[in-house]
């Protein structure tokens, strides 16, 4: 009884053991990722991934090592500029492993290998500029970390892909002074901007007073011109039309005494002096009217030529009326001419 106990044991620790061996012996590695085996402490090779049979006590698997590219945020690093100023700089960086036996045996951590050469390669790319330079290179920055993080982590087995400065803060007195100054160059603009608004709207305020007045001259110029031309064509057509009818005295002594009345009639005249020539005027205006008319074939005989005799000896008693009636208007009672204020002359006699 006690025999059959001791042999069922002995079976299952043996069983056992063999699954133990059977688990050890099998190792299934996922996409992207890489395990190392070292044989009795001596590195034999790499599984892949998939399904991998591994010699169980005696091959010892190390950690899976991701093969994916990776992205490391490093804390902000303190880093003084060439005009000595501490700026602190926040960076981001990108890698990926190409060779896991390179990245477990030639370097002990390559994340803090990565760290510490980036922190340093900072520093000196950072130290060679000044803080104005360091806030406008970013692309540089980047370039020469790049640069530099790739070739020293070759041999590690890493590949840096890009390297991103995230944040640079300068000091908060530097930041103050930063505003500062571009809050006064924004003054500056705007008033650089508000003056040659100004400028440029008197400019144009100007030109177009300017052709406002140019083409106001031009008006009155053509007005006056056409104003003349017409004078001139009323002038040339009066004058024309008297030559071409051949006035006598007569009727120019009646046109005379129409207009004299008119003389009269403005605002300014202090006093009104009556020509000589009224007499003679109204002598052969009234001679004009009483001699018998030459009377032409067509009305010659028949009740026309009364007709129209009656009519010229109307006209000469209204005009022969209306000469009396202005000389009346410009005489005073004793037979003076009218001053209005002034001193009184002697009204002229006609020879």
């Amino acid at each position: 009884m006690t025999m059959d106990l001791a042999l069922m044991v002995v079976g299952l620790l043996v069983a056992l053991i063999a699954v133990i061996t059977v688990i050890k012996a099998v190792r299934i590695v996922p996409q992207a990722r890489a395990r190392n085996v070292e044989r009795l402490g001596r590195y034999q090779r790499t599984l892949q991934p998939g399904l991998n049979f591994v010699i169980p006590y005696i091959d010892r698997v190390y950690p899976m090592i991701d093969l994916r590219e990776q992205v490391v945020s490093f804390r902000p690093q303190p880093v003084i500029t060439e005009d000595n100023l501490v700026v602190e700089i926040d960076t981001v960086l990108y890698f990926q492993v190409t060779d896991p036996r390179a990245a477990a045996y030639e370097i002990a951590s390559y994340l803090q290998a990565v760290e510490q050469l980036t922190v340093t390669t900072l520093r000196n790319v950072v130290g060679s500029m000044d803080l104005e330079v360091t806030l406008t290179s970013r692309d540089r920055i980047n370039s020469l970390l790049r640069g530099v993080l790739d070739e020293a982590t070759g041999k590690w087995g890493l590949r840096v892909n890009r390297v991103e400065i995230k944040a640079i803060d300068p000091p908060k007195t530097i930041k103050d002074a930063m505003e500062k100054q571009m809050r006064a160059e924004r003054d500056k603009r705007a008033a650089i901007l508000s003056a040659e608004g100004q400028r440029q709207s008197q400019i144009l305020t100007a030109q177009g007073d300017k052709q406002g007045a140019i083409l106001r001259a031009e008006g009155d110029r053509a007005a006056a011109i056409l104003k003349a031309e017409g004078q001139s064509r009323a002038i040339d057509e009066v004058f024309q039309a008297v030559h071409r009818n051949d006035p006598d005295p007569k009727l120019l002594a009646y046109q005379y005494l129409q207009v004299l009345p008119q003389l009269a009639q403005g605002e300014g005249n202090t006093f009104w002096v009556i020509p000589s020539e009224v007499t003679s005027a109204l002598q052969g205006v009234s001679r004009a009217f009483t001699e018998n008319v030459p009377r032409s074939p067509a009305t010659r005989d028949g009740t026309a030529s009364d007709e129209l005799a009656a009519i010229a000896a109307e006209d000469a008693a209204q005009a022969e009326e209306a000469a009396a009636e202005a000389v009346a208007d410009a005489a005073v009672p004793d037979g003076r001419p009218h001053t209005n204020g002034g001193p009184p002359r002697p009204a002229p006699t006609s020879d």
